[in-house]
């Protein structure tokens, strides 16, 4: 299904999104958290290392990944590539992402894997990394044949999308988990972190529905910028 909708403007809206998430996330955990740190002795700024990497890292780099198709104005081959490694770098500071939570948790004495926002982010991690190696095995090196790529595209953009809808969906599961523990340990309901929490889960979702409406919406050319052109 394509919408009779142009889709530069719906990436351009993205791009501000990821923007904005970017700026949201930095003002919560530098200003409002206190900071960020690998090794500390207030183990909650390492902590806050895992909201940045898997919201700046995993989402809006994934995102972008996504919507390089319909944004570049560039040869279909580069932009695979770019494609490839947008996505490599989303796989990799994602990892680093689940591993600080991970530190924290053990630096602190908490239980790991108690949550849904972990069992998810277990899964959706294994599952994004199986659809990057698919990817490179079949449409980069050594590349499938002509038909199985044609065969394996639809099948790889809805894949790639549904784990990219998983992972929105559990990083809003996420900010709500942080900030329910924050409210139980005396943060303000009303409070302005507690808004400004709301505001970057908010734009977390809003970004991920304009990467899934531009993949959705007419390519500039569609013979170039096309997933179907992969």
């Amino acid at each position: 299904m394509v919408l009779g909708v142009r889709a530069i403007p719906l990436t351009f809206v993205a791009h501000v999104l990821a923007i904005l998430g970017l700026v949201f996330v930095l003002v919560w955990t530098l200003h409002f958290r206190g900071g960020l740190a690998w090794e500390a002795p207030n183990k909650s700024l390492i902590f806050n290392l895992h909201p940045l990497l898997m919201l700046v890292g995993f989402i809006i780099i994934g995102g972008e990944a996504i919507i390089s198709y319909k944004s570049l104005p560039l040869r279909k081959d580069v932009k695979k590539l770019i494609h490839l490694v947008l996505h490599a770098i989303a796989l990799v500071l994602g990892i680093l992402g689940i591993y600080t939570a991970f530190k924290y948790h053990n630096e602190s004495g908490i239980a790991n894997l108690y949550s849904l926002h972990s069992w998810l982010g277990i899964g959706i991690i294994v599952l994004y990394g199986i659809q990057w190696l698919f990817g490179f095995l079949v449409f980069f090196y050594p590349g499938g044949s002509t038909g199985l790529r044609r065969e394996s595209v639809p099948w790889h953009v809805v894949f790639g999308l549904t784990v990219f809808t998983l992972a929105v969906g559990n990083a809003t599961i996420g900010f709500l988990e942080k900030l329910t523990f924050l409210e139980n340990s005396g943060l303000a309901k009303f409070g302005s972190e507690a808004l400004f929490v709301n505001f970057t889960a908010v734009i977390t979702i809003l970004f991920g529905a304009f990467v899934i409406l531009s993949v959705l919406s007419q390519s500039p050319a569609e013979d170039e910028n096309s997933y179907s052109a992969i």
